[in-house]
């Protein structure tokens, strides 16, 4: 019998996949609105994998608005010459939810190129940490070590939370917005409790770097557990 974290696991590949395609085709151009870009990558979901439903809304954000977390919803933006740009996708395959987050660099800016490979490389420095204490460690304990790399790497922690709980669609409707849902600085529970029906709970890990000076951010995201 498949498992609930072989499923997800199998849908966060098709969403990688997807990541991949959009890198082959250039989608990630100068000139492009985020809007425009968020429609090209709805297209090419459903002409790859015939995705239309998603779990959250899908997120392009480019230049200043990188500075700004899930729950904003800025003006429109049109993509810049050395711009840097983030995505955050949350495709259903087959009624399991995938949550992916990467961020993309147009041209040869040091700074980004640095925001963007420290994002990534701060989430597998997480995810080895929360993998030597998964057994104990408490969603606000984890999150103040992530807040804690944003300062080791030399940027502030873009986000309210660092993660969330992921599961078979729709769980946003199932979890709602409680704080123990996410890896959140008012999260005193282990992260390794289970579900109310003793099933493992699954979390997706996110890191938002941000330079409020530069009026920049990075971001990166997907399955931890």
């Amino acid at each position: 019998m498949t498992t609930a974290k072989q499923k997800i696991a199998e849908a966060e590949s098709l969403a990688k996949a997807l990541f991949k395609a959009i890198e082959d085709r250039g989608l990630v151009v100068a000139g492009k609105s985020e809007r425009d870009l968020n429609n090209e990558v709805f297209e090419l979901a459903f002409e790859l994998f015939g995705i239309e439903k998603y779990w959250h809304k899908r997120i392009v954000r480019a230049g200043r608005n990188t500075l700004l977390p899930y729950k904003d919803n800025p003006p429109d933006l049109v993509l810049q010459t050395d711009d840097i740009v983030f995505f955050d996708f949350g495709p259903v395959f087959e009624e399991w939810e995938a949550d992916i987050g990467k961020t993309y660099v147009l041209g040869t800016d040091a700074i980004k190129l640095k925001l963007k490979e420290d994002v990534e490389r701060a989430w597998w420095e997480g995810k080895q940490y929360y993998d030597l204490h998964s057994a104990h460690i408490t969603g606000a304990e984890f999150y103040e070590y992530t807040k804690g790399l944003a300062t080791k790497y030399g940027w502030e922690y873009g986000n309210a939370h660092c993660g969330h709980l992921i599961g078979e669609f729709p769980h946003e409707r199932i979890v709602g917005e409680d704080t123990i849902n996410y890896i959140h600085p008012q999260n005193t529970f282990p992260m390794s409790n289970t579900d109310s029906h003793g099933n493992e709970r699954l979390w997706i890990y996110e890191i938002h770097f941000i330079d409020r000076h530069l009026e920049i951010g990075g971001f990166f995201e997907q399955l931890l557990s």
